[in-house]
């Protein structure tokens, strides 16, 4: 049984590992991505200061993925940003990715954030649909500053 928990310390390496495989498998640039993020082998930490949060998908022990939600860097204090959503392979298409956006939109709204910020690549048209299902909508271009000067789609979306 899958459940979407909040990360603990002892999830960083297993999580650093889950994400940068997942990475990989998709053929993400390794510049200008996540996958150059210094935060990958130390998420706890990164998501352990006020109005941020990261949820992990576990089952026995394993983490398969997770989500995070955060203040977008360089934008106003009402704009969060959905960060680093991946699943390994073996858990995709059972709806724990509408489950972990609708868990960090709610804490995102709970932190009284109003809209919710996503880049992407792409080609990653199945994570498109899913963000599009839950309200998203396409933007002409970035806000703030990720830092992931390779991903070029942009979505936003009000709060309620």
């Amino acid at each position: 049984m899958f459940k979407i928990r909040q990360i603990c310390k002892n999830d960083n390496l297993n999580l650093g590992n889950v994400i940068r495989e997942v990475l990989i498998e998709i053929g993400v640039p390794k510049k200008g991505t996540a996958f150059s993020d210094p935060e990958l082998d130390f998420m706890f930490e990164t998501y352990d200061k006020k109005r941020s949060i990261y949820y992990v998908v576990e089952n026995k022990g394993k983490v398969y993925g997770g989500a995070g939600i955060s203040h977008l860097n360089g934008a106003d204090y009402d704009t969060c940003e959905l960060q680093k959503m991946y699943f390994l392979p073996t858990i995709r298409g059972k709806g724990l990715g509408d489950q972990m956006i609708e868990k960090c939109l709610s804490f995102a709204l709970d932190n009284k954030y109003k809209y919710c910020y996503i880049e992407t690549l792409p080609y990653m048209k199945a994570a498109q649909k899913l963000y599009l299902k839950k309200g998203f909508q396409y933007i002409d271009g970035p806000i703030g500053y990720t830092g992931h000067v390779s991903c070029n789609v942009f979505l936003i979306k009000k709060l309620k």
